[in-house]
């Protein structure tokens, strides 16, 4: 079986989908891989490392996509490589299925597999290949120290000659994988945190952390099957942004992290909210990608409203693209060799399987997930 890995292209992608010692992983195991040149250099990974793991080197990216039995990669492909691909070929990557709805046609139009990696069920058995999770946590670090590099003062308490620093305050809202790390992270570097989340469930785990979790009575809340939190009626919306607003107004950071799965971000800040804060503070909108959580924020772009900072850019755990890169390589070849038939040298696509099932989209010409077909019938 050949394994294809092409580069990524865009040109703020600063993450790589496979790195050596994944390679090695898959060449260990019967696989052929072969690799577009120049996959890792954004990281400083030269060719020779790929090669010395087992893989080939290809020069003709098209020749490449046209001969793999799979393709794995980081970012979902342009809409025209999905007729380069191999007829009955599986494809890897993230899909954002639920909106790119014509790309998932092309898919199935060409009878390509897709799989797609932020549809992996978050079960025990799936964690070694949740994508998602993986990613999310970087980019939860990465936004704290983002953060604290535009912020004008100092995170922890200091005791000097001079006088006593208080510690900077601040506020995380949306406890999932992303906030939970940030609320690490930010305790970490002396910070006084106050974190709030629709689910109380988690309230035990940003408490845990050292920070203090914000109570806002908002009625009946909760999360869905999969850990997500479910979208609130107006009036709860309401609530939560009366309670906000009052710990907002005394933070010097706020992080946002409220992303409701398959749909666009929820407005969790509003302009007036960002108008309480004092002027130098700092706001970073993970969601920004995805609709955005801050009124005012801008998808690659950092903006000042009022003389507070609101921070917009994009691809977060790009920041830290090495550890990005191999967690998300690890994702992938746990994934690949969780099916792996070392006998035959293939992929062993168990259509049944409950991990393939939650995130195998297309499959022998049609749409074949049932949460994307649902969403599609609303």
């Amino acid at each position: 079986m050949i394994i294809g890995i092409p580069k990524e292209t865009l040109s703020d992608e600063t993450r790589t989908s496979l790195i050596p010692s994944s390679v090695k992983r898959l060449t260990d195991q019967g696989a052929e891989v072969v690799f577009e040149a120049g996959l890792g250099l954004r990281l400083g990974i030269e060719d020779s490392e790929y090669i010395d793991a087992g893989a080939k080197v290809s020069t003709d990216r098209d020749q490449l996509l046209a001969s793999a039995d799979m393709v794995l990669r980081l970012r979902k492909p342009a809409l025209d490589e999905i007729a380069k691909l191999k007829k009955g070929s599986i494809h890897i990557s993230f899909l954002d299925p639920f909106n790119e709805h014509e790309l998932v046609d092309a898919f199935a139009a060409h009878q390509i597999t897709a799989i797609s990696m932020e549809m992996i069920p978050r079960t025990t058995r799936a964690q070694k290949m949740d994508a998602l999770s993986s990613q999310a946590s970087l980019a939860g670090y990465a936004m704290v120290i983002l953060a604290a590099e535009r912020l004008d003062k100092i995170l922890p308490m200091m005791m000097t000659p001079a006088g006593t620093i208080s510690p900077s305050r601040v506020f995380i809202i949306g406890a999932g994988v992303a906030g939970l790390q940030a609320v690490a992270t930010a305790k970490r570097l002396g910070a006084r945190v106050d974190a709030f989340d629709t689910r109380p469930v988690v309230k035990e785990q940003v408490e845990s952390l050292g920070g203090k979790f914000v109570e806002i009575d908002l009625g009946d809340t909760g999360q869905t099957e999969g850990g997500y939190a479910k979208a609130l009626t107006p009036e709860q919306i309401e609530l939560q942004r009366l309670g906000q607003k009052k710990v907002m107004a005394q933070a010097d950071i706020v992080i946002t992290t409220a992303q409701l799965f398959g749909r666009k971000a929820p407005i969790v800040v509003t302009t007036d909210m960002v108008e309480a804060m004092k002027p130098g503070s700092v706001i970073v909108d993970l969601a920004v990608e995805s609709g955005g959580n801050v009124e005012g924020s801008v998808a690659g772009e950092e903006v000042i409203h009022n003389g507070v900072k609101i921070i917009g850019l994009t691809n977060m755990p790009g920041h830290v693209a090495m550890n990005a890169s191999q967690m998300y390589s690890a994702n992938l070849h746990n994934l690949v060799l969780e099916y792996w038939d070392k006998e035959q040298a293939s992929f062993d696509l168990k259509l049944d399987d409950d991990i393939l099932k939650g995130c195998i989209i297309t499959h022998d010409g049609e749409l074949v997930n049932d949460m994307i077909k649902n969403s599609r019938a609303k």
